[in-house]
């Protein structure tokens, strides 16, 4: 056996917390190898590259590596700012990528394909914690490839797998026979797949932010070709949780969403389908014929493109060798799921983890950033950029700031818990702090506070967006 403490830290995905990582990793004194199964950093976000996101450069830039970046020149950017996608990858990870200090760490073209414990499976005990951990991978020439490492953080994520459209999470009858038709996530619909959207009937499916940054787009796009026709179906009746805090939102951007989104249904320039069960896609010429169950009621829809934003899942079969502890719904580590469950988590606040909350009984083993948070959509990339310091922190043998974990995250305003996102019978919810005061025009506390203020509400439940709960007439 290779003695671990000669062996690099393996980091899966070089993304952004897969690069902190690798800067973090230098700081401690620690050899990284970070694996990247494209030819460049940061593929994921490169596909969603035309998106503006709604957190600014100060919760995008990793403290660390910005550190290392500035011993090169490098400028910050402006810490208020909301870069897009492109941005991101142009203006902080690209620079980090060509550092002298961390480039000659990062294996380009390596698609990574299992880990494992140098010669146990997973039913071996002796032995186990000094083994070095074997991680196979396929490089640009197809070659099958391994690698020896003393701990491993998978920093993969999850974009690569969307969950598909159907309610019971898989995909509906006919979904992968319409896949020329059928996108993912957020289609660059005023861009560069513009000609497939302009003047269609498109249907997105989701109620999280990247269903409603698609709806929005899909929204500009009428106004330019006001053809388009966009009908927007959400699995469940709480429209506080379409829409988020609104004005109580704690990243004023993400609040917006929600905002300009009650805009839209309450100006009537969409249809909305509440809830929405798609059960079968039928191709029918250049348009599609849809299935689905509406308010309860069956209906049949004709359109001709379908966005799919209902979120994304891990994949975890590169550690079928491993012994894991994941929580069986979320997918996430058991002690993290419960502070991330959406049918737990309430109002955005997640409590300080890191290197214990994400520990497995592989010892060395862990899952960071997005993967970490399993089926759970509230990720931010500051969430992931803690978790790293902690874990490399232990790595390091420095168990003291390894649990010194301070993590502070915008709020949303919104809470998604059974007690907050139920109706007690007044047809008023209390999403955003409690009960509305008696007597009050306001759906809760918040909404009652902003419109005392002089603003239109909290944003999490006007009455002009109830209005349109009913399921819109379709063809």
């Amino acid at each position: 056996m290779t003695e671990l403490r000669h062996l690099p830290v393996a980091v899966i995905g070089a993304g952004p917390v897969g690069l902190a990582a690798g800067a973090h990793l230098l700081s401690r004194g620690l050899t990284p190898v970070i694996l990247e199964a494209s030819p460049s950093v940061a593929a994921s976000l490169r596909a969603w590259g035309h998106v503006r996101v709604f957190s600014p450069w100060r919760y995008i830039v990793d403290a660390t590596a910005g550190r290392l970046l500035e011993t090169s020149g490098w400028q910050a950017p402006d810490p208020e700012a909301l870069p897009t996608g492109a941005e991101i990858v142009e203006r902080y990870l690209a620079p980090l990528e060509s550092h002298p200090a961390l480039a000659p760490h990062i294996l380009f073209n390596a698609g990574v394909s299992a880990v494992t414990r140098q010669g146990l499976d997973k039913m071996s005990n002796a032995g186990r914690e000094e083994a070095p951990f074997v991680i196979r991978y396929v490089d640009g020439q197809g070659e099958d490839r391994r690698l020896l490492a003393s701990a491993v953080l998978d920093a993969s994520g999850t974009w690569n797998r969307p969950n598909p459209a159907g309610i019971d999470g898989l995909p509906v009858q006919g979904e992968k026979a319409a896949a020329t038709r059928v996108a993912y996530g957020i289609p660059d619909v005023l861009g560069e797949v513009r000609a497939a959207y302009q003047d269609r009937h498109v249907l997105v499916i989701g109620s999280g932010h990247s269903a409603i940054n698609a709806v929005l787009a899909l929204l500009d796009l009428q106004g330019e070709a006001p053809a388009t026709r966009v009908s927007w179906g959400l699995r469940s009746n709480r429209l506080q949780r379409l829409l988020g805090g609104g004005l109580n939102d704690q990243l004023p951007a993400r609040g917006a969403l929600g905002l300009a989104a009650g805009r839209a249904i309450a100006d009537g320039r969409l249809d909305l389908l509440v809830p929405f069960d798609l059960q079968r896609i039928e191709t029918q010429g250049e348009g599609l014929l849809l299935n689905a169950s509406v308010a309860g009621q069956d209906r049949i829809l004709a359109v001709d493109r379908i966005i799919v934003a209902t979120g994304f899942r891990p994949d975890l079969s590169i550690a079928g060798e491993l012994r894991l502890d994941l929580d069986p719904s979320v997918e996430a580590p058991r002690r993290l799921a419960p502070m991330i469950d959406p049918n737990l988590h309430s109002c955005g606040s997640v409590p300080p983890h890191g290197v214990d909350e994400l520990a497995h009984p592989e010892a060395g083993f862990y899952i960071v950033g997005s993967k970490s948070y399993g089926r759970a959509p509230t990720f931010l990339m500051a969430t992931g950029y803690e978790q790293v310091r902690s874990v490399v922190a232990d790595l390091a043998g420095d168990p003291v700031a390894a649990r010194q974990v301070h993590l502070v995250l915008p709020e949303t305003g919104v809470c998604s818990s059974a007690e907050i996102d139920g109706d007690d019978g007044s047809g008023k919810s209390s999403c955003c702090g409690g009960p509305p005061p008696a007597g009050a025009d306001a759906c809760c506390a918040a909404d009652a506070t902003a419109k005392a203020e002089g603003a239109t509400g909290c944003g999490c439940g006007t009455p002009a967006a109830t209005q349109h709960l009913a399921p819109e007439p379709a063809e």
